[in-house]
């Protein structure tokens, strides 16, 4: 199977290298990809918004025979939900990795700190508890080195959508910061944010119990939930 590696917010096609490598040698093909603005820390990040992300992994579907599987960590599976919408006949399976699809006119986050039209990687005080399990100060200074500033309109773009069949494509929640029980319970409650993911026909979960970053923290168990997932598609 061909699985496409999105990340999220301040990360590169390199925060799946402990990922990859295991996913291959189970036989899988992989497309670790480095979103547009997120080359380098000096890259040109004006201009571009959350579509341009969304087009580019659209454009790496395209030029993949056969279908795919998406994997779009955090702020990336909001990327995989729009894919799954503009090729809902290429993706076979669409797995959020401590995310959720996310529904038309939502955005990401605008609440984190904008620094001269693009976001930095934030203080760690700006995140919650649950994202920072695990984060060992070690993992804490690599995250930070390696981090690239995000493009605001990543982040503000309000979601487009406009086909249904994304509904068809089966998914499958790695829940890391809050369980799966907690998860199918704002569905049942009809929370709003989760009304995309209630929606969805063939909604699948996993319990990945660690922070937001388990490609840092646990990149073994990240490893075997997506290969048991990959299984299903």
């Amino acid at each position: 199977m061909d699985i496409i590696l999105i990340p999220g917010f301040w990360l590169d096609a390199s925060s799946w290298d402990e990922i990859a490598p295991a996913l291959e040698k189970a036989g899988h093909r992989t497309h670790a990809l480095t979103l547009p603005g997120m080359e380098s820390a000096d890259a040109d990040r004006s201009g571009i918004g959350l579509r341009d992300h969304v087009d580019a992994v659209a454009a790496a579907v395209d030029a993949i025979d056969g279908p795919v599987v998406l994997v779009g960590h955090s702020g990336g599976g909001a990327v995989a939900h729009a894919v799954a919408d503009a090729r809902p006949d290429r993706v076979s399976r669409v797995i959020y990795v401590d995310s959720a699809p996310l529904g038309p006119g939502g955005v990401i986050n605008d609440e984190l700190p904008v620094v001269g039209g693009e976001i930095p990687l934030p203080d760690w005080n700006v995140f919650e508890d649950e994202d920072l399990v695990d984060l060992t100060p070690e993992l804490r200074e690599a995250f930070r080195a390696r981090a690239i500033p995000t493009p605001k309109g990543v982040a503000f773009d309000e979601q487009r959508l406009g086909d249904d069949r994304r509904f068809d494509v089966p998914i499958t929640v790695i829940c890391c910061e809050f369980s799966s029980a907690m998860v199918r319970a704002w569905v049942e409650q009809q929370i709003p944010f989760a009304k995309e993911l209630a929606t969805v026909k063939d909604a699948s979960y996993i319990d990945l119990p660690t922070g937001h970053w388990p490609q840092f923290t646990k990149p073994a168990e990240l490893t075997d939930a997506i290969l048991s997932a990959v299984g299903h598609a």
